[in-house]
C-alpha cells in the first residue's frame, strides 16, 4: 500500500524475516478465527447451533427482555469470530490479510485491534437497528473488515494515490445492496448477506480512520 512504506525494507526478504510476513494482530486474529472454526467442528449439531444461538448477534434478541443478558454483552464481539462455513471463513481471513496488514503496520498492533473490533460492533448494530425483529444470528467478521476496507481507502485518498474516493465507494456501497438483496456473494453459501452490517462497517472505517492514527511526533520549540 502506499502509505505503508516508512521504515519498510526493500523488496527482499531479509534473513530474519517470517515466512508468514504478516503483523501480530493480523495474524493473531486469523490463528483465532481458524481455531474457533476447528473447535467448533468438534462439537455436535445440536450443541453448535446454541452456541451460535449464544454468541452469534440476533437482533431481535435486543427486544426480548428474557434474553440472556450476558449474551447480549458479548455478541457484538464474539460474533465477528464465528464463520457460516469454511468458505466464509477463508474469503474474510484472505481479506483480512490483505487490507489488514498495512493498516495495522501504520496504526500499531492496540490502535488496530481496537479499530477493528469497534468496526465489527458498530456494524453490527447497525444490523440490529435496521433488521429489530430479525430472529437470524449474525456471524462473521465480514462488518469489521469492511470497516478495515473503507480505512485503506481513506488512508490512500490522503497520500493522494486514490483522488476519486466517492465513485469507489459508491460501487462497493452498490455491490452490497445488489448481493444483499439477490445473493451471490463469494463466501456466503447461498446464506443471506448481512448488507447492512458491511455497508455500516464501511462508513465506520471512512469516517473513524483518522481518529486511530498515531499522532506526529512533537518537534522541539525553537528559542
Amino acid at each position: 500500500m502506499p502509505f505503508d512504506n516508512v521504515g519498510r525494507p526493500g523488496p527482499g526478504r531479509g534473513a530474519g524475516e517470517r515466512a508468514i510476513n504478516l503483523p501480530p494482530a493480523v495474524l493473531w486474529l486469523i490463528v483465532i478465527n481458524v481455531a474457533v472454526h476447528l473447535l467448533r467442528s468438534l462439537l455436535g449439531d445440536e450443541a453448535d447451533q446454541s452456541l451460535v444461538m449464544q454468541l452469534g448477534l440476533v437482533p431481535a434478541a435486543y427486544s426480548a427482555p428474557d434474553h440472556d443478558l450476558l449474551s447480549l454483552i458479548v455478541a457484538p464481539v464474539t460474533y465477528q469470530f464465528i464463520h457460516g462455513g469454511w468458505m466464509h471463513l477463508v474469503v474474510n481471513m484472505v481479506t483480512l490479510a490483505a487490507f489488514g496488514a498495512p493498516v495495522e503496520r501504520l496504526l500499531g498492533v492496540r490502535r488496530f485491534v481496537l479499530f477493528y473490533l469497534s468496526a465489527g460492533i458498530v456494524a453490527g448494530f447497525v444490523q440490529v437497528f435496521l433488521f429489530p425483529d430479525s430472529g437470524d444470528p449474525m456471524v462473521g467478521a465480514s462488518g469489521a473488515i469492511s470497516g478495515v476496507f473503507g480505512g485503506v481507502l481513506m488512508l490512500m485518498r490522503r497520500v493522494g494515490s486514490l483522488p476519486g474516493l466517492l465513485p469507489v465507494a459508491v460501487i462497493w456501497i452498490g455491490l452490497n445492496v445488489f448481493f444483499g438483496i439477490f445473493g451471490g456473494m463469494p463466501g456466503a453459501g447461498g446464506e443471506q448477506i448481512a448488507w447492512a452490517a458491511h455497508i455500516g462497517g464501511f462508513l465506520y472505517g471512512l469516517l473513524t480512520i483518522h481518529l486511530f492514527l498515531p499522532r506526529p511526533p512533537r518537534l522541539p520549540a525553537e528559542r
